[in-house]
């Protein structure tokens, strides 16, 4: 690692209501910066995030992991300290403590399902602690799955003053991939 000053670390959080892909989305995030060179799966209890033992046993996450993974923008180096946190209602506390410390969130949620109640209450800590937040809608590849839904659901539930910078190309059994709105290339 070459020496990164500190302007360029940034800790970001993923954060969501249980299932939704927090620890799925992480191990991407890891594979693709270089990190891990295998996409871990929680189902199959080989995801990196989930190293508790109880937690690959029961595919779910149980406490706040922390990784690093680093991303170069215009050929400045940058370290991303990724915190997973827990999804499950059990652990909210556990989601609170790490919310301390972020720069930002990724708020994850289910294409299908939308808003869930954890997602509430994950999004009103981050609130408390003046967290900036991007959202991410993720399996959009389900059966059921609504990116217009769940969006509206950010907005209406959350209060959220979210803006679409990607939007599918398709749903379900017929996502293609996103259209990206700024680029506005998909």
């Amino acid at each position: 690692m070459a020496n990164i000053s500190l302007d360029k670390f940034r800790n970001i959080g993923i954060m969501a209501h249980i299932d939704a892909g927090k620890t799925t989305t992480t191990e991407r995030v890891l594979f693709y910066t270089g990190v891990s060179h295998k996409i871990g799966e929680v189902h199959e209890g080989t995801a990196t995030m989930d190293w508790m033992e109880q937690e690959q046993e029961r595919g779910i996450t149980i406490t706040s992991a922390a990784t690093t993974c680093f991303w170069k923008r215009n050929g400045v180096e940058h370290r991303i300290n990724i915190i997973d946190t827990p999804g499950h209602v059990d652990f909210t506390m556990e989601v609170e403590r790490s919310l301390r410390v972020l720069d930002g969130a990724v708020a994850v949620f289910d294409g299908v399902a939308g808003v869930e109640p954890q997602s509430e209450t994950v999004w009103r800590q981050a609130d408390k602690y003046g967290v900036p937040r991007i959202c991410f809608i993720n399996k959009l590849d389900r059966a059921g799955a609504s990116f217009e839904r769940s969006f509206k659901s950010i907005l209406t539930r959350l209060g959220a003053n979210a803006v679409a910078l990607q939007i599918p190309i398709g749903e379900e059994d017929q996502l293609k991939g996103v259209v990206d709105l700024i680029a506005m290339k998909g």
